[in-house]
Parts: structure tokens; C-alpha cells; sequence
């Protein structure tokens, strides 16, 4: 499994700032610290939208609500969030030049899409978030092709995963029952919003590959969950030293991968990919 990225963070700072007179000048300093970069992070980043609703939540929070509350109650799905309360402002300085220094990380996260803020008075509080923005139902096929493509290419070359080496490895082709068992474990995992290798009835990975009908010598499985694209959700399993040997793995021929979509939990986008080498 990989582990969805945090949720929601929050992070309370007095510090002096230009005056902010409209939300379009906060996102222009942000977007501007995005677009040249600061500290370690070399900037050109893809420049923050400003939301509606997210202007619903910082003003929320100017409320003294919570960062996650916020979002409830303005109806946004976050797939992660952060926010920010700058006291103390006052004129003179540069927006864009304390928001760097300060707040370098935070503003230049390339998950995050969208910005909300709010002015009372010398206080701001701006509400970053990366919106829940599901695979659509029509894309299941070019996402798997994705899928085997991406996991294919790090094949092709040797690589390390944790303190295993490995050599290149052959190629996989897609399985249609390999797919049929992720999509059935997939929805599962979904359905009832857990993650575990262990299925609610105490099936393992290779139990529900059999009861699929797939006649194997090797089987293994990665699974994953709030993630929204083919491309993040194998570089997600490369980074991770068990997820990355299977992918790595030379005793596996083949695969078949699926994701499922339940829009009332955190996490959102579940994920499985089944291994198996044939009989």
C-alpha cells in the first residue's frame, strides 16, 4: 500500500506583510513565488486557481473554525489542504518575497491547485488545497495501458528499491483475469473505505487471484489509495521499497490493474494491481 498524502495541515504565523487589498493580489503573490521559485525549489510551478469555496473555508477559519471542518462545510473534497494565518499586516514590504521566505514549501507544493483566502482587518488567511478530481469512468482503459506502460519502462532499466538491487527485468503484458480480480478488489476496498492485503472475508492476495480462475506459479499485489492519476500512482510504488520490488520483480509475466471511485470517503480513489506468472 501506499499512504495518501496528509490531509489537511495548518500552520499559524505573525508576520509584517504588505497590504493585501483583494484576494486576486494574495493569489498574484503566491502564484508569482510559484512561478520564480524560493529556497530549494527552483519555481515554475503550474500557478494556483482561485475557488469560490475555498473562500468559503478561509473565511471559515477566520472564524476560528478548524482546517478540515472548514472544508466540510463548504462542500469541498480535498484530496490534501493546507492553510495558513498571517497576523500583523501592515504596510510596506513585499507579498511575494515574505511568502517565499516563510512559507517556501507550502506555496510551491505542486499538488496544490487551488487557493481561497480571506482579509479582517491586518490578518489573512489563505486555504491551499489539491481538489478531489477522480479518474473518469470512460478512461479505465487508457489508464490501465498507462499503467503497464509506466511500470514497464521502469522495468527496462535496473534500479534500486530500498537496499535491494535490481536488474532489468522483461516486460509484463496485460491479463484480463489479473484485471478482473484488481477491479473486484478494488471496489472492496472502496466500498468499505480500508486498505489491507487481507480481504473483509480473510482472503489473501493470492486466495482472490485463484478464486478469479487464474491458473499461477508467482503471484503478488500493490494497492494503493487517494490517488488521482495512472503516472502519480506508479511513482508512488517506486518509491516505496516492497511496492517497487514487485514491480521489479522478474518471476512475475504479467498484470492487470483497476481502480474504484467512492466519493463519501477521505481517500477517495482506491487502487489494486494484481501480478501473476501463469501456469
Amino acid at each position: 500500500m501506499t499512504e495518501p498524502r496528509s490531509r489537511c495541515q495548518i500552520l499559524w504565523v505573525a508576520v509584517l506583510l504588505a497590504p493585501v487589498a483583494a484576494a486576486a493580489g494574495v493569489i498574484d503573490s503566491v502564484n508569482s513565488v510559484r512561478r520564480h521559485g524560493c529556497g530549494p525549489h527552483p519555481g515554475s510551478v503550474a500557478p494556483l486557481h482561485a475557488s469560490e469555496r475555498l473562500e468559503q473555508v478561509a473565511r471559515q477559519l477566520a472564524q476560528g473554525v478548524q482546517l478540515r471542518q472548514a472544508l466540510q462545510l463548504a462542500d469541498y473534497h480535498a484530496v490534501s489542504s493546507f492553510s495558513l494565518h498571517v497576523s500583523n499586516v501592515a504596510p510596506g514590504g513585499d507579498v511575494a518575497q515574505i511568502i517565499g521566505q516563510q512559507f517556501c514549501q507550502q506555496s510551491t507544493n505542486p499538488a496544490f491547485r487551488e487557493l481561497g483566502s480571506w482579509q479582517r482587518g491586518g490578518e489573512v488567511w489563505l486555504a491551499f488545497a489539491e481538489p478531489f478530481s477522480p479518474p473518469r469512468e470512460r478512461e479505465r482503459g487508457r489508464i490501465s495501458r498507462r499503467v503497464l506502460e509506466l511500470t514497464n519502462q521502469a522495468r527496462a532499466r535496473a534500479r534500486r528499491c530500498g537496499s535491494l538491487a535490481f536488474a532489468a527485468a522483461p516486460p509484463l503484458t496485460a491479463s484480463a483475469t489479473l484485471e478482473h480480480v484488481a477491479t473486484q478488489y478494488a471496489r472492496e476496498l472502496a466500498a468499505y473505505g480500508f486498505m489491507s492485503h487481507t480481504g473483509r472475508d480473510g482472503s489473501s492476495p493470492a486466495q482472490r487471484i485463484t478464486r478469479g480462475g487464474y491458473r499461477w506459479r508467482e503471484v503478488g499485489e500493490n494497492l494503493a489509495s487517494g490517488i488521482m492519476t495512472a503516472d502519480t500512482v506508479v511513482a508512488g510504488w517506486l518509491q516505496s521499497p516492497e511496492h517497487c520490488a514487485n514491480l521489479m520483480d522478474p518471476a512475475f509475466r504479467q498484470m492487470g490493474v483497476a481502480y474504484a471511485v467512492n466519493p463519501h470517503n477521505e481517500a477517495g480513489v482506491y487502487w489494486a494491481l494484481e501480478f501473476g506468472t501463469p501456469r
